[in-house]
Formats: C-alpha cells, sequence, structure tokens
C-alpha cells in the first residue's frame, strides 16, 4: 500500500448550538488518509461519525451546527490546501469532483422528480467539459460496472421505481461518476440485505482496486468493517477512543468500548441467554477498584451467558405439546401488477404463495429472507392488514378471514405489530404518551385516564425510558428509543401475539441488542409469542426457537433454527448464510 499522504485531520471540532447548551458532536479528532487505503469509521449513532464526514466536506448545516476548531489538509499534485480555509467557489469544484461522498439514505438523497440518469449526468456535467451524449455513455457505463440490471432502463427511472439497493447503487454510481480522489461512504449498506450488503461491499472493493480511489466507509457494524477495511477508527460520544489495523482492533481491542461493539452482534457459531450491551463493557471499566480498569476480556462475557443448544430444543418440544395459537393453511396473497382494458387482472405478483405453518404459545417463529421474498406481506396478512387471496389462518381456533371487520376488533387487542420505521409509524403531533396511550383508549381499557396514565408510564419503564418521557414527541429521540416506544405501543392492550416486522434492521448493532434482549425479556415476562420477521439471518437465528426461509413468496425450508443454520438444504438459503459479514 502506498503511503502516501492524501488527507491529514488535525484536533477537529464540530459543536452544534441547541437550546440552552453546546453539544460537542466532534470534539478533537485527528486521523490521515493515505492514497488507496480503506479507513473504517465505526461508532453508535451520536459518536460522531457522520458529523465527522460533513465537516470533511463543509456541509455541516449552521445554524445550528459550526466547525469550531482545527485543521483539515488536502494534499493534491504535491500542494497543501486547508479546506476549512478554502472559499465556498473552490470547494464547490473540490465537492463531487475530487472528494465525493454516498449518503446514508438513497431515497432522501435523490430527487423525486428527475430521473436517475438526469441526476447522475448533472453532477457529471457540472464538474467535467463533455457532451451530454457523452456523459450519457459514462452514465450507462458507470450503471453497468455498478451491476444495475437494465442500465438503460434504470437510466429512464424515478428513484420510486428501485428498490433500496438499485437506489444505493445509482448513489455509487453517481460517486464515482468523476472519479473522486477520495469517496466517503456514510453507512451505504445499513439497511440492506445481507446478500445485496455482500455485493456492495464487493462492488466498492473492485472499484476501489481499478481507479485507486481512497475510501471512508462509515457504519456501525465492526463486521462489515472487517470485510472492507485496512484501518479503523473507533468513535465514543465524539471522540476518537481508537484507532489501528483492522486485523490489531478485531484481535486486540484496547478500549472498553470497542470491546463492546466487537461483542453484541448476534453470534452465529453458539446459543446466548442474552447478547453482550457495551454497558457491560463501559461499567467494568468504571467500576474497578480505585477507578483502575478491571481486566475483562469480550470471551470471558461471552462464556457466562452461553446456553446450550439442547436447552432450546427441550424448550422448543415443551412447547410444541400445546394446542398452536395460530395455523396457517395454504395462504395465498397476490397482487395484480397488469390488468386489461376492462381491467381484469391479467398477471399477479405472488407475494405469498401458498403457504403453511403453525406457531405454539410461547415460541419465536423467525421469518428471514431477501427484501421482496414475502416475509412482510406474510405478516400482515395474518393481522389482516392485507387481503388475502386464499388459504386460512386460524388464531386460538377462530378462523380470521371469515371474520367481518367488526368481528375483528376484539381480536386487534391481542395481536400486535411493531412495524419496521419506528418514526413513521407514531404520529409526529402526538408525545409518545398520547401514542401508547390511543390504543387503550380506542379498546377502553382500565377505568379512568389517570389509571392509563399510570400504566403506560409502566409499559415505558418496562421498555427501558423514563416517566418524564411521557410528555415529549417523536423527533426528540433517537432511533432505538423510539423502537422501544412502537414496543411499549404493541404491549399496551396486552397482547398474546405480536409480529415484529424488521424491527431491528435500521438499529445500530449496539443499540439492535438492547432491543433483542427486551424482547426475549418480555417474551419470558408476559409469555407472548413471535412471529420475527428480518433479512438478517444471524439475528433471526438468535431470536427464534424455529425458523422459516422465504424466497419468492414460498417457503424454501422450515425448522429448528441451528439445525437450518448449521446444515441448510436449500441453496438459497446457503446464498444467504454466505453472505453474513463474519468479521476476522
Amino acid at each position: 500500500m502506498s503511503k502516501e499522504l492524501l488527507l491529514e485531520v488535525r484536533n477537529l471540532k464540530t459543536y452544534f448550538k441547541t437550546e440552552g447548551e453546546t453539544v460537542k458532536a466532534v470534539d478533537d479528532v485527528s486521523f490521515e488518509i493515505y492514497k488507496g487505503e480503506t479507513v473504517g469509521i465505526v461508532g453508535e449513532s451520536g459518536s460522531g461519525k457522520s458529523v465527522t464526514s460533513l465537516s470533511l466536506m463543509r456541509l455541516v448545516q449552521s445554524p445550528p451546527g459550526y466547525i469550531a476548531g482545527g485543521a483539515i489538509t488536502y494534499h493534491k499534485d504535491g500542494n497543501k490546501m486547508d479546506l476549512l480555509s478554502v472559499s465556498e467557489k473552490e470547494m464547490q469544484k473540490i465537492r463531487g469532483n475530487e472528494i465525493s461522498m454516498i449518503f446514508q439514505e438513497p431515497m432522501t438523497s435523490l430527487n423525486p422528480v428527475f430521473t436517475c440518469g438526469d441526476q447522475v449526468i448533472e453532477s457529471i456535467l457540472l464538474h467535467q467539459k463533455i457532451s451530454k451524449s457523452a456523459a450519457k455513455k459514462l452514465v450507462l457505463d458507470l450503471f453497468s460496472k455498478v451491476e444495475l440490471p437494465d442500465p438503460e432502463r434504470i437510466y429512464n427511472s424515478y428513484p420510486h421505481q428501485l428498490s433500496g439497493g438499485q437506489k444505493q447503487r445509482v448513489m455509487i454510481a453517481m460517486a464515482l461518476s468523476c472519479n473522486p480522489t477520495l469517496l466517503i461512504a456514510d453507512e451505504p449498506t445499513t439497511a440492506l440485505d445481507v446478500t445485496v450488503q455482500k455485493a456492495i461491499l464487493q462492488l466498492m472493493n473492485d472499484l476501489k482496486k481499478e481507479v485507486n480511489t481512497s475510501v471512508i466507509f462509515i457504519t456501525h457494524d465492526l463486521g462489515v468493517i472487517a470485510e472492507i477495511a485496512d484501518r479503523v477508527i473507533v468513535m465514543y460520544k465524539g471522540e476518537i477512543v481508537e484507532q489501528g489495523m483492522v486485523e490489531d482492533i478485531f484481535s486486540r481491542p484496547g478500549h472498553p468500548y470497542t470491546k463492546g461493539l466487537l461483542a453484541c452482534r448476534p453470534p452465529l457459531g453458539f446459543r446466548m441467554k442474552r447478547l453482550p450491551v457495551i454497558d457491560d463493557f463501559i461499567q467494568l471499566k468504571e467500576g474497578g477498584e480505585n477507578g483502575a480498569e478491571k481486566a475483562i476480556s469480550i470471551e470471558s462475557i461471552i462464556d457466562d451467558l452461553k446456553i446450550d443448544q439442547k436447552q432450546i430444543k427441550e424448550r422448543l418440544k415443551y412447547l410444541e405439546k400445546k394446542e398452536p395459537i395460530l395455523q396457517v393453511d395454504g395462504l395465498q396473497t397476490w397482487f395484480p401488477v397488469q390488468k386489461s382494458f376492462f381491467g381484469k387482472p391479467k398477471e399477479y405478483v405472488k407475494a405469498v404463495d401458498d403457504v403453511s405453518f403453525n406457531v405454539y404459545p410461547g415460541e419465536t417463529l423467525g421469518l428471514v429472507g431477501e427484501s421482496g421474498c414475502g416475509k412482510t406481506t406474510l405478516g400482515r396478512t395474518i393481522l389482516r392488514l392485507t387481503d388475502a387471496r386464499a388459504g386460512s389462518v386460524k388464531f386460538e381456533g377462530k378462523d380470521l378471514m371469515k371474520l367481518s371487520q367488526k368481528q375483528m376488533i376484539p381480536l386487534r387487542k391481542v395481536m400486535q405489530i411493531i412495524f419496521q420505521d419506528p418514526y413513521s409509524s407514531l404520529n409526529p403531533r402526538m408525545t409518545i404518551g398520547q401514542a401508547i396511550l390511543e390504543p387503550m383508549e380506542v379498546h377502553n381499557l382500565h377505568d379512568h385516564t389517570n389509571q392509563r396514565k399510570e400504566q403506560v408510564i409502566h409499559l415505558l419503564e418496562t421498555v427501558g425510558m423514563k416517566a418524564e418521557h411521557y410528555n415529549r414527541y417523536p423527533h426528540e429521540f433517537s432511533g432505538g428509543q423510539r423502537q422501544r416506544v412502537g414496543i411499549a405501543r404493541a404491549l399496551a392492550l396486552n397482547p398474546r401475539f405480536i409480529v415484529c416486522d424488521e424491527s431491528v434492521s435500521a438499529l445500530d448493532v449496539s443499540v439492535q441488542a438492547q432491543v433483542l434482549n427486551l424482547l426475549i425479556e418480555l417474551r419470558e415476562q408476559f409469555g407472548l409469542t413471535y412471529i420475527f420477521i428480518s433479512h438478517d439471518l444471524s439475528v433471526v437465528k438468535f431470536m427464534s426457537d424455529r425458523m422459516i426461509v422465504m424466497n419468492k413468496g414460498k417457503i424454501e425450508e422450515m425448522g429448528f433454527a441451528d439445525d437450518i443454520y448449521n446444515n441448510p438444504q436449500k441453496e438459497y438459503t446457503q446464498k444467504l448464510i454466505e453472505a453474513i459479514p463474519v468479521g476476522r
């Protein structure tokens, strides 16, 4: 690897002024980037990693944010340039051309009123003196390079017509359109399927070698960093707590926070009572004698939490002796995609196609597969939120397909759903207290408002929130906290059965571990039954007694979760397992 310096960051400070206080989002951060290398910046939401990248691009929104100090030196053709002191006009020439960025959420980064092709062309014409036809040819070549199917169709498509993985590839093509010397990728694979994630990581590695681009790869997942980075920087509360070569950090993590990040991803080779969380390591450091750090290893904490697979199998045998709480038989949910002149459907997407299974009281049944395999539609059809075409769903012996909407109302109390995106499923105009209290009022639970309010506060505390959060609004919380509110809302009616639909897919691995532990605690405490839907097989395996692998609306295989992971029968399942980032 060439050791030619490309970017030097010294004592960078980026602060945000909020009501009555200054938040030090990035606090005295220093690091270097060399030509042709990939540096991973890792940490939880709020650790300062994304604000660091926005500071490098001079894209921090002012007010409330501002760069309070430091230097960012860009080395170009033997010359040095301080990016914090050059004019905005100079910065515009660098931004997108020499230093470009892939943003975390492609849907909000792409303009919904322009086609994907036009948006990439605009970026090229802004920085390069070439004709529009030459720019179009370059865009189509880029779309082929990032392995988009049918580049001409994608070129003429609008962002909403593409899947999440396709939109992310368009963003990568746009970021690479001017052959930048430095590419900043901010959480580019966070909410993607493991198979799409693997393809995008491979693509970025290939393109880096091809054009010798340096990459700053920002993520909360150390497993992903292991797949792509040469060096890693660990950030915590706005500061760098550890940095070094990936092999060194993985084999000998020094800081308790790094140990926590490495330990909290669901393991694949064994079972655990609960996942380790960051606090397990931070508290041990702070709880040492006379303030000294206790010698604690990841292995010793994990060993304490391991459980024998036999215990899980025994538990499953016990559950299977009971009458099923849910019986799904021959379920079909089809969506018309093409209609005749008279409005009669000619062609269907078979989202759920002849699916049958049982769920036992107290069981967690995992549902795993790529986006578009039908798992979310299956969950929604079971709850009668989407209409089935054929088949039956019996809940505690009652066939839900034969009930009217009015007859369904009492059952809505005992069958709940936790949605994937807690922000869009909470009303931004209602405080979280009102959001949790509302279903109690609808179903006439408890005698009066004060009793309901007491129950809401109890639920907030049950999911690890505080009583004073009652009067706050959804936007005042982090993603993990909002997900806890969604869980509290689902618990408000004392349900017996909950569908968890991708309820941790967009969370940091550390917050994800806390939410998964919480779901297991609640299952034991309240005797809940879950259908747990996710595209992440490692998460499903940790949570589930049994697992269903879905593909193209059908069940590929079903059985004890560990057996499916250890001995997958179908090629599709093997592909899902191979795509999981395993670290080093």
